[in-house]
C-alpha cells in the first residue's frame, strides 16, 4: 500500500481490512498518550490498495479501506475547464493585477494542470511590421475576443476590477450576438455567452466578485474556476432609439454617474484619493436632475427547460408582451438613481447596494432618490456602510422591475426612432458611448456619458460566471471560501 506522498500508518494491534493488504502490528501506546475510542480516527487519507484509490481510515483498533468512486478526482467535477483565456488589465486599481494573478491564481492553475492563454490590456494589435494599442472607445476586450478562436476554450477569466470585468463580458456577449447574427441595433433578444467567465478579483470595490462569491479574494476565485463551479446571472441591456449602448449588471445616474464623470478627470490621484475627493466635490455641488422615469414592474418570471437552459422562445414572448397597462411613470429631480440586476456587495456596503436583488430571478433593483437636503442625503449614503436599512427615508424608494426608461429634461416624447442627430458614436461595439450634453451614468464602474433616453431591460441567466451562489451557503458556516 502506497501513499502516494503521504507516510502510510500501521494500526495498533489487530487489525480488520476491506481488501487483500497487510498490515504488521504497531506497539500500544505510551504513557501518557491520548486516550481515545475504538473507532475514533487516528488518521485518514487517500491510499492506493491493489492499484485503486481508496479512501483509508485507521482507528485503534481496524484499518479500513473503501474504494472510491469515481476513481477519478477530476470526475467530480465535471465542468472543470482544461484550458483558459485569460485577460488582465495591468492598471486596475494600484496596478496590482499582474501580481495577483502571478503570484496567486496562476500556481493554482498549474496545480491543477488548466493551461492558459493571456492577454494583456489595453490590446496591443500587430498590422504587419506595426504595432499599436488599441483605443479606449474601441473596446480593448472586444478586440481580444474578436481574435481568438473563441471556441478552443473552456473559460473565459479577467483579471481587474468592476470596469474590467464589465468591458469583458460586455466583449463576450457582444461576441455572441455576433456570431448569431443578431442585429444589436434593433429591438434584438439577445442570446447567451458561449463560455463561462471567472472574475479574479483585483480592483477596488470588486462589486460582481463580491455578489458572487461572498469575498474578495483571488485564491477563492480561482478555485471555483478549477472545480467548475457555475452560477449563472441577469444581464441588462443599455439602449438608446433601440441601439445598443452596452450590457451590463449595474447603472446609476444623478450623484452616482457624477462622481465617478468627476474622479475620471483626477485619475492621476491615487484611486483611494480620487474617490474620496470625487465623492466630497460632489456632495459639495450636489444637485438633482430633472427626469421622466418609466418602468415595468417585474413579475419574478424565471423560465428554464428540463435542461436549466434559457428558453428562447419563453423568453422573448415574455420580454415582448409588455402590457402598456402595466408600466408607471414618475417625473420630478432626483438625486439619484439605481439599476440594479444584481446584489452589488462590497466592503463599503455589506447588505449590498440592493440587497433585495438576487443574481438569477429575472429581476432588477430601482432604487429612487428624490431630491432632499444635503444631510439627509448624506444620512442615506452612511447607512450603505452598516447593517441599517438605507432605503428606510420617506424620500427614497425602490422597485422590482423588468425594465425601465429614462430621459433626462421634459421637452420632448419618447421616440423609437433609430438616428439621433446628437449622438456622437465611436463604435457601434464600444463599450464607452459618448453623447453630447448629457447626464453622465455609471455603467459597472465605467463612464457612459449620458444619452437623453436610455432603455434598461433584464434578460434572465444571459451569462454564466465561475463561482457558487452564496445565499444557498449554510447560514451556520462562517468562511465564505468555498
Amino acid at each position: 500500500m502506497s501513499a502516494g506522498g503521504r507516510q502510510t500508518v500501521a494500526p495498533l494491534g489487530t487489525c480488520e481490512t476491506g481488501g487483500s493488504g497487510r498490515v504488521r502490528s504497531a506497539p500500544s501506546p505510551e504513557r501518557g498518550a491520548e486516550v481515545r475510542g475504538p473507532e475514533d480516527p487516528i488518521c485518514r487519507g487517500i491510499f492506493q490498495v491493489e492499484k485503486r484509490s481508496c479512501d483509508v481510515v485507521l482507528t485503534s483498533s481496524r484499518l479500513t479501506w473503501t474504494p472510491i468512486e469515481p476513481e477519478s478526482p477530476t470526475e467530480h467535477f465535471p465542468n472543470r475547464p482544461k484550458y483558459l483565456k485569460v485577460v488582465i488589465n495591468p492598471y486596475s486599481h494600484r496596478m496590482e493585477a499582474k501580481q495577483v494573478y502571478y503570484e496567486q491564481v496562476a500556481p493554482l492553475f498549474k496545480l491543477a494542470d488548466i493551461k492558459t492563454d493571456i492577454s494583456t490590456l489595453p490590446y496591443v494589435h500587430t498590422d504587419g511590421n506595426h504595432k499599436f494599442k488599441v483605443t479606449e472607445h474601441e473596446g480593448h476586450a472586444f478586440s481580444v475576443l474578436m481574435e481568438c478562436d473563441i471556441q478552443e476554450f473552456d473559460g473565459l477569466v479577467c483579471v481587474g476590477g468592476d470596469g474590467t470585468a464589465s468591458e469583458v463580458a460586455h466583449g463576450l456577449l457582444l461576441r455572441a450576438q455576433i456570431d448569431a447574427g443578431r442585429d444589436i441595433d434593433s429591438n434584438f433578444t439577445p442570446v447567451r455567452a458561449p463560455l463561462p467567465l471567472g472574475i479574479i478579483p483585483a480592483g477596488s470595490t470588486n462589486i460582481l466578485a463580491f455578489s458572487v462569491h461572498g469575498i474578495k479574494h483571488p485564491g477563492t476565485a480561482a478555485m471555483h474556476i478549477i472545480m467548475g463551479n457555475f452560477q449563472k446571472v441577469d444581464v441588462c441591456t443599455f439602449c438608446s432609439h433601440n441601439r445598443l449602448l452596452q450590457f451590463g449588471f449595474t447603472a446609476m445616474l444623478g450623484f452616482g454617474g457624477r462622481t465617478l464623470a468627476l474622479a475620471e478627470k483626477h485619475r492621476w490621484m491615487p484611486s483611494t484619493q480620487r474617490r474620496e475627493f470625487a465623492v466630497i466635490k460632489t456632495l459639495t455641488n450636489l444637485k438633482p436632475e430633472n427626469c421622466e422615469l418609466s418602468f415595468l414592474p417585474s413579475e419574478n418570471v424565471y423560465v428554464v427547460d428540463q435542461e436549466d437552459k434559457r428558453n428562447e422562445d419563453e423568453m422573448n414572448a415574455i420580454e415582448q408582451c409588455n402590457n402598456e397597462d402595466k408600466w408607471q411613470t414618475i417625473q420630478g429631480h432626483f438625486l439619484n438613481i439605481s439599476i440594479m440586476a444584481i446584489p452589488c456587495v462590497c466592503s463599503m456596503a455589506p447588505r449590498g447596494l440592493a440587497p433585495n436583488t438576487r443574481l438569477d430571478n429575472g429581476s432588477m433593483s430601482l432604487i429612487v432618490v428624490q431630491n432632499c437636503s444635503r444631510a439627509d442625503f448624506i444620512k442615506h449614503l452612511k447607512r450603505y456602510g452598516n447593517l441599517t436599512n438605507q432605503f428606510d427615508f420617506p424620500f427614497v424608494q425602490t422597485y422590482t422591475v423588468q425594465e425601465v426608461k429614462i430621459r433626462t429634461g421634459t421637452k420632448h416624447r419618447w421616440t423609437d426612432t433609430t438616428s439621433d442627430k446628437n449622438a456622437d458614436f465611436h463604435s457601434s461595439h464600444s463599450s464607452v458611448i459618448s453623447l453630447k450634453e448629457n447626464s453622465p451614468w455609471n455603467v459597472d464602474g465605467n463612464l457612459l456619458e449620458g444619452t437623453s433616453e436610455i432603455n434598461i431591460k433584464i434578460h434572465s441567466q444571459l451569462i454564466t460566471l465561475y463561482g457558487r451562489n452564496i445565499e444557498e451557503c449554510d447560514d451556520t458556516v462562517k468562511c465564505s471560501c468555498l
